[in-house]
């Protein structure tokens, strides 16, 4: 589980990398253009695309690495037992959810057939808003293996002594 998810986050850190980089040459494009007074007509709609995938494909790698804002504070003055069901509830609660979203993302899809871009009419609706429903997928996998490593029990700790004479 370790490795696929060292992987899997891996993957995402080059989807981000790659929409990162694409948005910062667009905006440096749409700027060189408009300075030029040949500003591109498409520059802000595509940013906002681009704005858009970007912060749903880095919801999923913060998923995978764990790193969407908590209140752990609250949670960890809780007793043992009690700390362990809120963990699971709530890993359970976002797994619901995205799968959902999941869900409803995939069911808009039809309603968006034959729309387009309003700047670029080649650009189907369906692919802008298909990252609703891959990044809920997403997000379900990489909840799900936090939920699997909550509910696995802890591995056990070698010892560095030898065995007992």
């Amino acid at each position: 589980m370790h490795r696929f998810r060292g992987r899997y986050g891996l993957m995402l850190e080059w989807v981000v990398m790659f929409l990162m980089v694409a948005l910062a040459v667009e905006v440096v494009l749409g700027i060189v253009f408009r300075a030029s007074g040949h500003a591109l007509v498409w520059y802000d709609e595509v940013a906002s695309v681009l704005l858009a995938w970007l912060t749903f494909y880095g919801s999923a790698l913060a998923s995978v690495k764990r790193a969407h804002i908590g209140c752990p504070e609250v949670v960890e003055q809780l007793p043992s037992t009690a700390k362990r069901v809120v963990h699971i509830g709530g890993q359970i609660l976002v797994i619901v959810f995205f799968a959902l979203l999941c869900w409803v993302g995939l069911s808009i899809m039809p309603f968006l057939v034959g729309d387009a871009l309003v700047s670029l009419p080649w650009v189907p609706m369906n692919l802008v808003q298909s990252v609703i429903p891959i990044s809920a997928a997403l997000i379900v996998v990489a909840e799900t293996m936090n939920l699997i490593e909550l509910i696995s029990p802890p591995a056990a700790v070698p010892t560095l002594s030898g065995p007992s004479h």
